[in-house]
């Protein structure tokens, strides 16, 4: 009986590693592993919170424009040994971030939305990424009970 394939996590220090290149010892180790994804020889799942976290150290600690990021995570989201179950709703958030002014959590949340997921948000930039949101409506005396609870 053949033994499942192992699965790795990828950290953010990794990604980011590999990306800027900017450590003598750790990015030419994060490098090779990449490689190995990249050609399938490794198998590797990217959790969409070290994404999140990725965008923002590269946006607010390297000044990183969004539509570099998003080709970057895009490429690496596109090496044939990653196996997320939900990459294509992550390349589709990422997409949504690069061309837009609205923020990487809302991107997955409207890219994860479906008519069977909506969105529950008072987030307006939500109608704008054509998300399945429901605003007010689906509260109704929820804040009165929880002012109660209180």
């Amino acid at each position: 009986m053949k033994l499942p394939e192992k699965v790795y996590l990828i950290d953010t220090n990794v990604i980011l590693r590999y990306l800027l290149g900017d450590h003598a010892e750790l990015s030419p180790k994060a490098e090779a592993f990449m490689l190995d994804v990249s050609e399938g020889i490794k198998k590797a799942e990217i959790p969409d919170v070290v994404i999140v976290e990725c965008i923002y150290v590269m946006e607010k600690y390297y000044q990183i424009p969004k539509s570099e990021i998003s080709t970057k995570l895009s490429g690496i989201l596109n090496f044939s040994g990653i196996v997320n179950p939900d990459r294509s709703e992550l390349l589709e958030a990422l997409l949504k971030y690069g061309n837009t002014n609205i923020d990487i959590v809302d991107c997955i949340l409207a890219a994860h939305s479906s008519p069977d997921k909506v969105v529950v948000s008072f987030d307006k930039d939500m109608k704008n990424l054509a998300a399945n949101v429901r605003r007010d409506s689906c509260f109704g005396g929820f804040a009165k009970r929880i002012h109660q609870k209180l």
